[in-house]
């Protein structure tokens, strides 16, 4: 098994992913503010299921994508 990075598409991926996590704060900076202080005041332990829960959900949509 050979796993080979198209790296074309790895770039448009990650331009992506800065394009949507610029609307927010583009579009409504203050919203921005204060959900950036909400995640600032989790814990530690809620920030990692945070952090799973979205890497999951994007694995999924990933894996739906795929066929």
């Amino acid at each position: 098994m050979s796993l080979s990075v198209n790296w074309i598409d790895l770039g448009r991926a990650l331009a992506l992913v800065a394009v949507l996590e610029g609307l927010l704060p583009f579009l409504n900076p203050e919203a921005a503010k204060r959900s950036l202080r909400k995640v600032a005041d989790l814990s530690g332990p809620q920030l990692r299921i945070m952090g799973l829960v979205l890497m999951l959900a994007g694995c999924l949509i990933l894996f739906g994508l795929r066929a």
